[in-house]
């Protein structure tokens, strides 16, 4: 595989941090540009940075001294420095979708961590393991934008990262009629730290803006289908959802409950989640999980401290899969919402364009 050479978009922040710590060492992308906003363009990383590194390695040499770009206004020169970029910024969903689409109509593709594209029908939004397909409609969205080259490709939240990949292996199997999920979300996903935010200590917020209309739509478009260049969401399961933030560092866990067409079978369940693969795995990217789904007979798993870097934080860990007196099945299930989650998910991502040729 060739090397790209790779901009981070947002480097400053939360998931542009973590972008910085898992490219560091990548076999295939080379960070060469890092861009942030107006007030910290022009600065070194390290000192734009300052005490806001909040990653447990410190920040990669190579990237340290290496001068910010301004994210809005130096297109022209991160065009000839990158073959794509990584786009995490914190900005309203307009100004990343018009931000996101001046990079792409520079012939510069966008992976991108942020939500403003994702219900565009010819953007994909794509978990490798589940919709690689998806990447056809990039040749739509080309025509539309009016480039050769570019063009925006998204991840999906991360609240959903932990229950939809356990269902979507039982999804046809069983015919996925109705899903309920409650989801505990780690504090990392709002960009905080403990001490950045005092007020979660012993405490848990039942309110996450925004959070479960996109659990319960998203998932419906990545288990949507291709007809003439664009995606058509699927029109089931039904889901609803709760989203509460809680007093945990990294790992977002789900309660989940499942109603399907067929009563299912709990031990085939389980043999259905250990042998499912994914494109990512068939392909062998550099970034998948080789077990993608790992199913923890203990009563007390997953826990977010102990299991939410499992596989390098690119698993999902399941338990306590049992009959439900309202639905068919529940369980519970955990993945690590900033790299699954985020900038994990977006690399990997990358990685499949890359393998796809979408990124020559």
């Amino acid at each position: 595989m060739k090397t790209y050479r790779v901009g981070i978009i947002g480097a400053t922040g939360m998931v542009g941090q973590r972008f910085a710590t898992l490219l560091e060492n990548h076999p295939w992308f080379q960070v060469t540009a890092l861009a942030a906003s107006g007030r910290s363009a022009g600065k070194p990383y390290a000192e734009a940075l300052g005490n806001r590194w909040v990653m447990k390695t410190p920040i990669p040499a190579k990237m340290a001294d290496m001068v910010l770009l301004n994210a809005a206004e130096d297109v022209d020169q991160m065009k000839e420095l990158v073959d794509f970029v990584f786009c995490a910024v914190n900005m309203s969903k307009p100004e990343t979708k018009a931000l996101e689409e001046l990079y792409a109509k520079a012939e510069i593709p966008v992976v991108s961590n942020n939500s403003a594209n994702r219900g565009m029908d010819d953007v994909p939004m794509v978990v490798p393991e589940i919709n690689a397909d998806h990447l056809s409609v990039i040749e739509t969205q080309r025509k539309r934008l009016g480039t050769k080259r570019g063009f925006i490709a998204v991840k999906s939240n991360c609240s959903l990262q932990s229950y939809v990949p356990a269902l979507h292996p039982l999804k046809d199997v069983y015919g996925l009629k109705s899903v309920l999920a409650c989801t505990y979300q780690a504090i990392s996903g709002a960009g905080k730290t403990f001490e950045t935010f005092p007020d979660i200590v012993d405490n848990v917020i039942p309110y996450i803006g925004g959070e479960e209309e996109k659990s319960e739509l998203e998932p419906l478009k990545l288990w949507g289908k291709v007809e003439n260049g664009h995606i058509v969401n699927a029109s089931s399961p039904s889901i609803t959802t709760q989203c509460l933030r809680v007093p945990v560092s990294d790992g977002h866990t789900a309660a989940v409950f499942a109603a399907f067409e067929k009563k299912p079978d709990l031990d085939e369940i389980k043999k259905l989640w250990a042998e499912f693969k994914g494109e990512a795995q068939r392909l062998e990217l550099p970034s998948a999980p080789k077990q993608f789904l790992h199913y923890f007979e203990e009563n007390d798993r997953p826990q977010a401290k102990l299991d939410r870097n499992l596989e390098n934080g690119m698993a999902v860990s399941i338990g306590r899969l049992r009959p439900d007196s309202q639905y068919d099945i529940k369980f519970v299930c955990l993945s690590h919402n900033t790299l699954r989650g985020a900038a994990g998910g977006a690399v990997l991502m990358a990685e499949l364009l890359a393998a796809k040729g979408y990124l020559d």
